[in-house]
């Protein structure tokens, strides 16, 4: 591929999101589509106007300007901690990319395009590898620029990712001490509980911990699994909210039905709506009834404390000489909590996380078919001499770049839409009894496999392709490790063209809103539906946040090799900047919150990019013969080791343990101002596990539903003054009810 190839390629980008963007600018300003970019501000706003005006058909860059005046505080207050740190990731990747940026573009890149002593052509006609360090010749002494500005991204990505951390540290010490009525607090969870025919669950709990907690203990409220029929009523009910909120709708239309096709009228839907309060109403009493009979009792519970402290302590401690029996950790918030999970035996956790482990290794096995198939269209010119039939279509200028440059990326993002999906399923079946934790395992299996895919088999895949023409050759077998070193420059069209098709293109995907926009017209214009109970989105942080850092991976192992794909990663987290934060502002509700637990991860990926892109760079000074850029480099990988070993000892502790100093001051506060008692009456609220709290119907999710007809310009909504009404995760008037489904 050629600069006039790459440039082609990037102006499609562009012109799509150019496209969409503008679309998008419209289609928010419509009453119909307030439901697919406003769910959150609907959850919240209630104002009401009947306005039409031509500026809703005009496109602007009003949303744009919006995002970039929101401040962190108001993104704190709306999205939560998490949402904060999510958008750290995406300052810290802008800071770092461009001081990588000015360095390679400016220093290295001259370097690698004048290295060897060749003809060069007209700039649009030049070759990738004519800007990669493989242009630079064996030995030449130009090579310290290399190693000088890999001193310069190593060094300002430790001294940026020390400022993140001490800040993020900080920020989660503050959201601790600032939730003062967070129940999680006070509550352990007990699982593994030993049986005795002699007394129930209930009672073992009851005597174990008065006998060994008793000046700390408070309560106890045992986890239950339900049977099929409370199943199916808890179906049923939902099935009745959704006909009743069709009801409502019919008002407007009796001669139709919801389809639209039929002009009979029905009041079916009025009768079942009645009918359905009156069933929620007896549910009560047969659950009251014979909950007993229809609910199982499992080895696990849910454990007050009188004080924050004690419910600590007591998750730490070993509570039995058989660690398989009592164990203890500190209870998920109320809307995280996945009940599901925690009917599972103890005992066979340990046999789910090597089952899940094998199933995750076997699906990356089974994804080397896809990743051969794109490498194989990336490098169809090469193998046209072993399969003739390329041949002939690849005589077309046209087809063949698009064969071998646009259309591999496409081909992997659409298989990699299998991936997520698959890794939540696995990770559910790991036995997480938190939503949080379940995503935090999901996000760690999409990373490294989307770094093993996209990155390491692609790289080896692409190196058998280059050799698949001297591979049988006997003097080829030795030179098969400089060819393996050589690898990822001789990847750069690859990486560029997933750059902007999976970076620029899905960017623009997110903002447009897809699927929702998809479901939204159906419901409209094929249904003839106005309204209808969608509940409002949590952020997928297991998806994007891997997204994110596999464009920082490559950045950091390409940033020398390849400093062209620098300025297309710069325009990918500016525009990243802008779009997750008028998400977040408009579109995604928080559910619950971890604290920031995910910023760990984020530094544990930065410091192995950095790694593995000064263990290329040491393999690449190898093989170009400079024994000065290479001695060099090994003191920078020491260096890093040392720098994460700091961090680790320095702040990962306070993402792992409470700090018992804050717990201790605000037990003593709330006691102090008198807050105790009124505790600890709502904790066995906030566990509750009962089918009239599922997750459907959980107060974080609700939907204030109203016509979009009504909505007065959703844009001019402030951020931080409408989430007063939205109730915190970590509040007792949201506490009651079971968590949302995610």
């Amino acid at each position: 591929m050629n600069l006039a190839a790459l440039g082609t390629s990037a102006g499609i980008n562009v012109a799509v999101c150019v496209v969409v963007f503008s679309l998008y600018s419209i289609l928010r300003k419509q009453p119909s589509q307030v439901t697919v970019y406003f769910g959150r501000r609907l959850s919240t706003d209630t104002r009401k106007s009947n306005k039409l005006c031509l500026d809703r058909f005009v496109p602007s860059a009003s949303w744009i300007v919006k995002a970039w005046k929101t401040t962190e505080d108001e993104l704190l207050t709306t999205g939560g901690l998490d949402s904060v740190v999510f958008m750290r990731i995406i300052v810290f990747s802008l800071r770092i990319f461009s001081i990588a940026a000015i360095t390679c573009v400016f220093i290295v890149l001259p370097v690698n395009y004048r290295g060897k002593v060749l003809g060069h052509k007209r700039i649009p006609l030049e070759t990738l590898e004519v800007f990669t360090i493989l242009n630079v010749q064996e030995g030449s002494k130009w090579l310290w620029t290399h190693c000088l500005a890999l001193y310069v991204i190593t060094f300002s990505a430790c001294v940026l990712l020390y400022v993140e951390y001490k800040r993020i540290t900080k920020m989660r010490l503050a959201h601790i001490n600032g939730s003062p009525l967070n129940p999680s607090h006070f509550t352990v969870v007990v699982r593994a509980i030993p049986w005795s025919p002699e007394e129930s669950y209930g009672d073992s709990v009851r005597k174990f911990f008065m006998k060994y907690h008793e000046s700390s203990y408070l309560s106890h409220q045992m986890v239950y699994r339900s049977g099929r029929v409370q199943k199916l009523m808890s179906n049923a009910r939902k099935m009745c909210k959704i006909l009743k909120d069709v009801s409502i709708e019919q008002k407007h239309k009796p001669g139709l039905y919801h389809c639209g096709f039929c002009g009979a009228h029905s009041d079916s839907f009025k009768i079942l709506s009645h009918e359905s309060e009156s069933a929620r109403g007896k549910s009560f009493l047969i659950d009251d009834g014979y909950g007993g009979k229809r609910k199982k009792v499992c080895a696990a519970a849910f454990v007050f404390f009188k004080t924050r402290y004690a419910a600590v302590v007591t998750s730490q401690v070993l509570h039995s000489s058989n660690p398989m029996q009592w164990v203890t950790q500190l209870a998920p918030e109320p809307h995280d909590v996945y009940w599901s999970n925690l009917w599972i035996p103890y005992g066979q956790l340990w046999i789910r996380k090597i089952a899940t482990l094998v199933a995750a290794v076997a699906f990356m096995l089974v994804f080397l078919l896809p990743v051969t198939i794109v490498q194989g269209m990336t490098h169809a010119d090469k193998l046209q001499k072993t399969i003739p039939f390329l041949e002939g279509p690849l005589k077309r200028k046209f087809i063949s770049q698009l064969l071998t440059g646009y259309l591999p990326s496409v081909v992997l993002i659409v298989a990699f839409y299998t991936v997520p999906p698959i890794m939540m399923l696995i990770s559910t079946l790991e036995g997480s009894i938190s939503r949080s934790g379940r995503k935090k395992s999901a996000c760690f299996k999409i990373l490294y496999f989307t770094i093993w895919n996209v990155f390491v088999m692609n790289v080896f895949t692409g190196t058998v392709m280059d050799t698949v023409g001297i591979i049988n050759k006997l003097d080829s077998v030795k030179d098969l490790p400089a060819q393996l070193a050589s690898a990822i420059p001789a990847q750069a069209k690859f990486f560029m063209t997933y750059v902007l098709s999976s970076g620029w293109a899905g960017l623009a995907c997110e903002l447009m809103q897809l699927y929702p926009l998809l479901c939204n017209f159906i419901r409209r214009y094929i249904f003839r539906m106005k309204d209808w109970a969608i509940g409002t989105m949590s952020f997928p942080y297991h998806t994007e946040i891997p997204r994110l850092l596999l464009f920082g991976f490559i950045g950091f192992t390409c940033s020398i090799m390849v400093p062209l794909i620098l300025p297309f990663l710069l325009v990918y987290f500016t525009l990243a900047y802008f779009i997750y934060r008028n998400q977040m502002i408009n579109v995604y509700i928080r559910k619950y919150e971890t604290g920031g637990h995910f910023w760990p991860l984020v530094h544990n990926t930065v410091i192995f990019s950095l790694v593995m892109m000064q263990i290329i760079a040491l393999g690449v000074f190898g093989l170009r013969q400079s024994p000065v850029s290479s001695g060099f480099t090994i003191p920078l990988v020491i260096f890093t080791f040392l720098f994460n070993q700091y961090c680790r000892q320095r702040f990962l502790p306070v993402f792992k343990n409470h700090v018992a100093e804050i717990l201790i001051d605000m037990d003593r506060e709330d006691e102090k101002y008198g807050r105790t008692e009124e505790i600890h009456q709502q904790l066995h609220a906030a566990y509750c596990q009962s089918p009239s709290t599922s997750p459907d119907s959980s107060m974080a999710g609700s939907y204030h539903h109203q016509e979009e007809d009504s909505i007065q310009d959703p844009e001019n909504v402030t951020p931080g003054k409408e989430v007063s009404q939205v109730s915190p995760s970590w509040s007792i008037a949201s506490t009651f009810g079971a968590p949302e489904a995610i």
